[in-house]
């Protein structure tokens, strides 16, 4: 039985929503759950458990806006990896941002990865597959199998 890995998005754009999930039904190979959190404080209460996210499975992969309401990506980024029981859980920045203080911030508070939003809907499946392949396929992450 294949395992599905369970990418949680922190987006708070609909239409990057719907391109994201697009991209990554269009990926082929290993098989994708996509759960949207929709600003920083949903993705940390999500992280957490807390109500209404109780008994949830914790995801594989967590790709992150670095622009989102209530907690900004930074700032959630932060706390994530300050937090012993989250800190292992990859986070990638996934943004259209390409300034240099932004790249350096996120590596700064532990990102695993910067990824710019490329323009062209082509390249986006092209590296939302690389991201799959690698982190699905071969990174090993806690508790998958």
């Amino acid at each position: 039985m294949t395992v599905r890995m369970h990418i949680l998005l922190a987006e708070d754009e609909e239409s990057d929503v719907l391109i994201t999930r697009r991209a990554l039904q269009r990926c082929e190979g290993q098989p994708v759950e996509l759960e949207v959190v929709r600003d920083g404080q949903e993705l940390l209460d999500r992280l957490r458990g807390m109500a209404p996210f109780e008994g949830l499975r914790r995801p594989d992969l967590i790709l992150l806006d670095f622009n989102l309401p209530k907690v900004n990506g930074l700032e959630a980024l932060q706390i994530i990896k300050q937090d012993a029981d989250l800190r292992a859980l990859p986070v990638l920045m996934l943004t259209t941002s390409e300034r240099p203080e932004e790249i350096e911030a996120s590596y700064a508070h532990g990102a695993n990865a910067f990824v710019v939003k490329p323009i062209r809907f082509a390249r986006f499946v092209e590296v939302m597959d690389g991201l799959l392949k690698f982190w699905g396929d071969i990174a090993r992450l806690p508790g998958m199998r």
